[in-house]
């Protein structure tokens, strides 16, 4: 049994999930069955499966509105399900792996997963999670500016960027950290605050290193060179600031 229960008091968010479905993906019927439990209490629609198969099956028969995948399951793996659903929809995705995975939580990353929870868990973890991460998609629409700097314009209305002549491809997330330090030009922001204020999260819940991760992945997508970045900028032992 991959759950546990945190010694914090949980704080759930205000967002609506009615009518809102979830498909749970685990291989192990105890965790599909708690977290489905936990989420049904809170109003949420919950279908689960317990292999890649039928989880493929059931996306394709009917789209949720967010899927919580497990990393190692049978009959094509969670990083195979992910890889086929970020191939037609971008449903957002929250990886459940083991401690022993952190490979395969970067590569979820890169491959477009919105989020990950690592095993043993808190079932009220999931919950806020998906909570975080619909509250934020919804929100997404509500972006419209355009931010313009010589040599970049991010487009909120259309979640576009160009660099130059190029329009690199952002995955939603990668979109709304941009988007937050071209907000704030020249403002440094620690991973605590970006964890807090682009992913809606905090370090009790979840690993700063998954900003890392972003901020790797997004100076690989708009830098000429990654290693000398121009528009995202590192103050050692602070954070990261936009550069215009």
């Amino acid at each position: 049994m991959a759950l546990t229960e945190s010694p914090h008091r949980f704080n759930p968010m205000t967002t609506s999930v009615a009518g809102k479905r979830v498909l749970v993906v685990d291989d192990e019927e105890t965790v599909r069955d708690v977290v489905a439990a936990y989420l049904g209490r809170e109003g949420f629609e919950v279908e689960t499966v317990s292999d890649g198969a039928a989880a493929l099956t059931s996306f394709e028969r009917r789209a949720p509105d967010m899927i919580v995948l497990d990393v190692m399951l049978p009959r094509h793996s969670g990083l195979e399900v992910l890889m086929a659903v970020r191939r037609i929809s971008t449903t957002p995705v929250i990886l459940l792996t083991a401690r022993t995975e952190e490979a395969d939580r970067v590569v979820g990353l890169e491959l477009g997963a919105d989020d990950y929870v690592v095993k043993p868990f808190s079932p009220r973890e999931v919950v806020a999670r998906v909570k975080a991460v619909l509250k934020r998609v919804g929100r997404q629409e509500s972006i419209s500016d355009r931010l313009e700097f010589e040599g970049m314009t991010i487009d909120g209305a259309t979640r576009t960027v160009q660099v130059g002549q190029t329009h690199p491809e952002l995955t939603p997330r990668e979109f709304d950290l941009l988007y937050f330090l071209a907000s704030s030009p020249r403002q440094v922001f620690s991973r605590h605050q970006l964890l807090e204020h682009v992913w809606e999260s905090s370090p009790e819940w979840q690993d700063p290193a998954t900003v890392t991760v972003h901020i790797g992945r997004l100076r690989h997508k708009l830098e000429a060179d990654p290693l000398e970045p121009r528009w995202i900028g590192t103050v050692w032992g602070v954070g990261y600031r936009f550069e215009p």
